[in-house]
């Protein structure tokens, strides 16, 4: 399977004085495509964590700012997985513009471990996540 890619729209709330892309608000936009992936492969994060009592949380986040985006940028944000271990699934992210020319904004690896909802301890990852190739 190829990249999961979400469309993010940049608004006021996302950016500085200045109208250029706050720097936190590209995790903002990374949760957000790795939320919709989640939802694409037939994971429902609710669900996870009322019926199987299991969440996923960033344990580890390496970014890469390469050029800014402004207000009202229509961006792309990718999420690929790059490895699976027994508690944790690494991708990579990517944040580009979403005109023709696809430039690169922000490149990401971030790893994220499936915990158990009630003792926050791993456990392993889900079956059907274990699955997706």
């Amino acid at each position: 399977m190829g990249a999961f890619m979400f469309p993010v729209r940049v608004y006021w709330e996302d950016t500085d004085a200045s109208g250029v892309v706050y720097h936190a608000s590209y995790l903002r936009f990374m949760e957000r495509a790795r939320s919709e992936w989640l939802r694409a492969i037939g994971m429902d994060q609710a669900t996870l964590i009322r019926d199987e009592r299991l969440q996923f949380v960033v344990v580890e986040a390496q970014i890469r700012y390469h050029r800014p985006a402004r207000f009202d940028d229509q961006l792309q944000v990718s999420v690929l997985v790059t490895e699976k271990g027994g508690a944790s699934v690494t991708m990579t992210q990517e944040i580009r513009r979403g005109s023709a020319d696809g430039e690169l904004l922000v490149s990401a690896t971030i790893r994220a471990a499936c915990l158990d909802s009630d003792s926050l301890k791993p456990r392993p990852l889900p079956v059907s996540m274990q699955a997706q190739p």
